[in-house]
């Protein structure tokens, strides 16, 4: 049998990793400003992330959600506790897209509305409801386009207004910084007129943190940048730091049934020993702060780069946007920095998304080997 062929890959075989850096067949060593899809949020096998999942392995792996598993309260209740939100309800599950496929059906269970407000250049997972939400035809087959879904343009509050005043919108769906869409942020001040506009006329606030939360952006939720509160939040990717771990979180105004919402593997002791550590190690290590400190110096020290569009991001979520398509330079960083970024559907832009224990001295290897390139190669 083969492997059904759907991933362009780099040429790159990983054989280990430790904090910031793959080890590959090659023999060589790279600095790793991707994570993974922002899915390293520790970095690569933290000692006290390894123990945890070691030790929760002697004792019992797996077992489904027939029974009691106090683990589950605890990932709540740190969750909670780290975030701000302990008044909240956290479903478990085991995918971004899982998530937010449970967030649109709470939404419409809540309201009894199925329409959606999505934008442009929005991704938020490929399974069929959050297919359709995402702004890219060619993901998308006709199974998929199973509900009304409307596109708008980023921060046009005035576009969100008129769609929201016909009274048939569900939810309002939105990642507040767009990973894959190229590093493109809401304004604060379009966020909380959006969530003023939800709360007066019944709109489920949907929150896609799936790659700027876990203190990616310097603050748990990107979102809080705003100082608002969504109905719903989902979250994946960096709450695991590696392991398939999930999350919808809904307000106390959602009620629970049971059977509306269900999953085999979603939070197994397995998954919540993993996701326990990671909030572990983001409190201990004060990491949320970090990745604000960090994030900020490198922002400056990208914002003087020759040959540069634009540098755009919080934290340690940025992307650099360049007049010419990146493949080449993202190539050279692989080959003659030992670098590894990420990309992004504008093929102009270079997705960063280290892990959040980035230090000081990565933060600048990565600007010194973007400034050398940069500067030897007329790069277009």
């Amino acid at each position: 049998m083969e492997l059904f062929d759907v991933y362009p890959l780099l040429d790159l075989e990983p054989v280990k990793a430790k904090g910031s850096y793959v080890f590959c067949d090659d023999g060589n060593r790279y600095l790793d400003f991707y994570g993974g899809h922002a899915v390293i949020s520790i970095g690569h096998c933290h000692p006290h992330y390894v123990d945890k999942i070691t030790e929760q392995l002697n004792n019992i792996g797996f077992y489904s959600n027939s029974v009691q598993n106090p683990l589950q309260k605890k990932v709540a209740a740190k969750l909670g506790e780290l975030s701000g939100y302990d008044d909240y309800q956290l479903f478990l599950c085991n995918s971004g897209a899982e998530a937010i496929e449970n967030a649109l059906k709470m939404a419409s269970f809540h309201n009894g509305k199925s329409k959606v407000i999505s934008f442009n250049k929005a991704f938020h997972g490929r399974t069929t409801s959050a297919l359709n939400i995402t702004d890219k035809d060619a993901y998308t087959a006709p199974i998929n386009q199973s509900s009304e879904v409307v596109f708008l343009k980023m921060n046009d509050l005035e576009a969100v207004e008129a769609e929201i005043s016909q009274g048939d919108v569900c939810a309002v769906v939105l990642e507040p910084v767009q990973g894959i869409g190229g590093i493109r942020l809401f304004e604060d001040s379009f966020l909380q007129q959006v969530s003023q506009l939800c709360q007066a006329h019944d709109v489920v606030l949907i929150c896609d943190e799936i790659q700027a939360g876990f203190g990616r952006t310097g603050k748990f939720f990107a979102h809080q940048h705003a100082g608002i509160k969504p109905d719903i939040i989902t979250v994946a990717k960096g709450m695991g730091n590696g392991f398939p771990v999930a999350g919808t979180i809904l307000s106390p105004d959602f009620k629970a049934k049971h059977g509306r919402l269900g999953s085999t593997f979603g939070g197994n002791h397995l998954a919540c020993a993993a996701a326990t550590a990671v909030l572990d190690v983001i409190q201990d290590e004060q990491l949320i702060e970090h990745a604000a400190q960090i994030g900020d110096q490198l922002l400056d020290a990208l914002a003087d780069l020759p040959q540069i569009k634009e540098v755009r991001g919080r934290g340690l979520m940025i992307g650099l946007e360049f007049p010419f398509p990146i493949k080449e330079l993202r190539h050279r960083l692989i080959e003659e920095e030992h670098i590894i970024t990420g990309i992004a559907s504008d093929p102009n832009v270079l997705r960063l998304l280290p892990p959040l224990t980035i230090s000081e001295k990565e933060a600048n290897q990565f600007a010194t080997a973007m400034q050398n390139l940069l500067t030897e190669h007329q790069l277009q």
